[in-house]
């Protein structure tokens, strides 16, 4: 009897289901993929029981549920609703990438571990009340980097930096509720070049087509040593760092653009996805991706 087929269900919360995310399911392996957009948290029970009931406990790893969408909050409350539809040995595995929000965290903060020991480094993430800056932040706060979580407003930053928190102790994420993570704001430029006093790297997080940080700042910092930023639509989200930028020095600034950290992201995406099918009883969050990443 033939192998069945690794089929990949894809639960958006978008009108339309994301066709990147669809490409890069195809080219990691998934033979079949069911793409359904506007799906809403009540919705996913039902999609699941779908999944888990129509092959048997031995094939059920070559089923797997990828939850996508812009709004992370809504990708969240559906994996939470996709994890208790389960019973028993009747699962499958879950990857919740809304936005591509853990995959682009993952990679940019592996890309500043393999330069800078996070253990001893202090970063300000600026946007990082976005869906990727949040993300970056519990991931290097869970390393045991000193956090400086960046927003134009200290009110946004700080709402920011308490919601982290808050999740973290309701996930039993100690390292993350423990850590030095601290809100500062970013709104003008002299609020800017007191948060980057002192600071290793600064990780730009921010909206698309949005400018954080001028060139004038960076270059004038003392002591910075690496600049990411992940906007690859003009105007930068770090002024003077080229989008293919790959550790690239400047100014003895180590620097990497949005598509030079891109190609790490697709190799976690993938790598993220072929896990899937590894067996049936993963749940791949932040966290998880960002364990996976290491090995690549």
């Amino acid at each position: 009897m033939s192998e069945k087929k690794k089929i990949l269900i894809q639960l958006d919360s978008d009108a339309h289901a994301s066709v990147f995310d669809r490409v890069v399911a195809l080219d990691a392996g998934v033979e079949e993929m069911f793409s359904y957009g506007g799906v809403t948290v009540e919705q996913v029970r039902g999609m699941v029981h779908g999944a888990i009931f129509t092959r048997g406990p031995a094939d059920l790893h070559r089923t797997a549920i990828f939850i996508g969408g812009s709004d992370l909050e809504t990708g969240e409350a559906m994996l939470q609703s996709a994890t208790k539809s389960f019973l028993g040995p009747l699962r499958v595995s879950v990857l919740l990438d809304s936005s591509g929000a853990n995959t682009t965290a993952s990679a940019a903060v592996r890309v500043v571990a393999k330069t800078v020991d996070l253990r001893e480094a202090s970063v300000l993430v600026l946007g990082g009340t976005g869906l990727v800056g949040r993300r970056v932040v519990r991931l290097l706060a869970r390393e045991g980097a000193r956090v400086r979580l960046g927003s134009r407003t200290i009110e946004k930053s700080t709402e920011a930096s308490n919601s982290i928190r808050e999740l973290a102790a309701r996930t039993g994420l100690a390292e993350v509720e423990n850590a030095e993570l601290s809100p500062v704001a970013t709104g003008d430029e002299g609020k800017l070049r007191d948060a980057m006093d002192g600071v290793d790297v600064v990780i730009s997080a921010g909206a698309i087509g949005v400018s954080l940080l001028p060139e004038s700042v960076w270059k004038a910092a003392e002591g910075l040593r690496m600049l990411v930023d992940l906007n690859a639509v003009p105007p930068l989200g770090i002024e003077g760092v080229e989008v293919t930028a790959r550790a690239v020095e400047q100014d003895g600034v180590i620097c990497y653009g949005a598509v030079g950290v891109g190609g790490t992201k697709m190799k976690i995406h993938k790598a993220a996805i072929r896990a899937l099918f590894e067996k049936n009883d993963q749940v791949l969050d932040a966290e998880a991706i960002y364990e996976l990443a290491r090995d690549l």
